[in-house]
């Protein structure tokens, strides 16, 4: 069961990064040379479709990631599936709209440094799905969906994490 629904969301997942109309990448050597591509997804709070040298910005340069943008693919229409980040990468992480996997919290639907919550680890991620087929996994940077043992990136399929569990800036009261 868990088999079939870690291929249905590999499956999901290429089938909604199609009709989000992608550029297709050219194919490249592991391709060719029968070794899966490698996959890595940036994600950035706070970043317009426009700010970076391979979507068209005039003067900030991002040479690095225009030079991946140029070898793999390019996304061209997409939705975030909140405002803010906790149900945002929650989406995009198990392929389902946040509210189905509970990820919308008492406040703005952020998790902050005293919520008890987290990503549930009945959610099959991306990560976990990978995984199962051979891919060794790891996120770097803000995780933001629950700071508890139960919750962090290790138990939802990344091999290795180097980041904090939440924004430095989540320690104010309201």
């Amino acid at each position: 069961m868990v088999k079939a629904a870690a291929g249905a969301l590999i499956a999901g997942l290429a089938a909604a990064s199609v009709s989000c109309g992608t550029v297709p990448p050219p194919e490249t050597e592991s391709e060719a040379g029968g070794r899966p591509p490698n996959i890595v997804i940036i994600t950035a709070d706070d970043l317009g479709y426009g700010d970076l040298g391979s979507y068209g910005h005039p003067t900030i340069r991002t040479p690095h990631i225009d030079r991946m943008a140029r070898e793999g693919q390019r996304w061209t229409s997409f939705y975030a599936q909140a405002p803010v980040c906790s149900p945002s990468r929650a989406a995009l992480l198990t392929g389902r709209v946040h509210l189905r996997s509970g990820m919308f919290g008492r406040r703005v639907g952020v998790f902050f440094p005293d919520s008890r919550a987290g990503l549930p680890a009945a959610e099959i991620t991306l990560a976990e799905a990978l995984r199962d087929q051979g891919y060794a996994t790891g996120i770097v940077g803000k995780w933001h969906l629950g700071h508890l043992p139960e919750y962090l990136p290790g138990r939802h399929g990344f091999d290795y994490w180097f980041g904090m569990p939440y924004s430095n800036d989540m320690d104010w009261q309201d």
